[in-house]
């Protein structure tokens, strides 16, 4: 198989900051080891960006009431390791290329729940947004290091 002729899974994904400015992130069910990401995934067909962000937060977190602060500009990219092409999305993408957005999270704690229909995290936690490249597997550590730039271009 050619992983080069995969596409990229177009997605979206979204830091979710407190009052605090601390971000949210949840521990994968499939990565339980101590490595930790902010809520993102796929755009369905006919989904726009907005939307997508929306239901994958509430899919993964339970959190329905955020204020979108900024949409930012352009994507982000990267690509699955070797080790996990093929396994991903059904083997179909080598990697995504990601719309993300920063929204501030204004309900209550307690409105947080990872049991959900399909749960992809089992434990969250709030983190200084510093923290975010050294906790994100390595091969979203880029894409992190490219958010932290945008996160504090807007809350500094």
């Amino acid at each position: 198989m050619d992983e080069k002729k995969l596409p990229l899974r177009i997605g979206v994904g979204v830091i979710v900051l407190n009052k605090n400015n601390l971000v949210f992130v949840g521990k994968r069910k499939d990565n339980p080891i101590d490595k930790w990401q902010m809520p993102q995934g796929g755009v369905d067909k006919n989904e726009n960006f907005v939307a997508a962000m929306k239901r994958e937060l509430l899919e993964e977190t339970s959190i329905i009431n955020i204020e979108i602060l900024k949409e930012i500009k352009g994507t982000f990219e990267y690509e699955l390791p070797k080790n996990l092409l093929g396994k991903i999305w059904k083997g179909k993408y080598r990697g995504q290329k990601q719309k993300w957005f920063i929204v501030k999270f204004i309900g209550n704690e307690n409105e947080i729940n990872l049991k959900t229909k399909y749960p992809e995290f089992i434990e969250w936690k709030w983190i200084t947004i510093e923290k975010l490249p050294e906790v994100i597997v390595d091969f979203k550590k880029d894409v992190y290091l490219k958010l932290l730039i945008e996160i504090k271009k807007f809350i500094y």
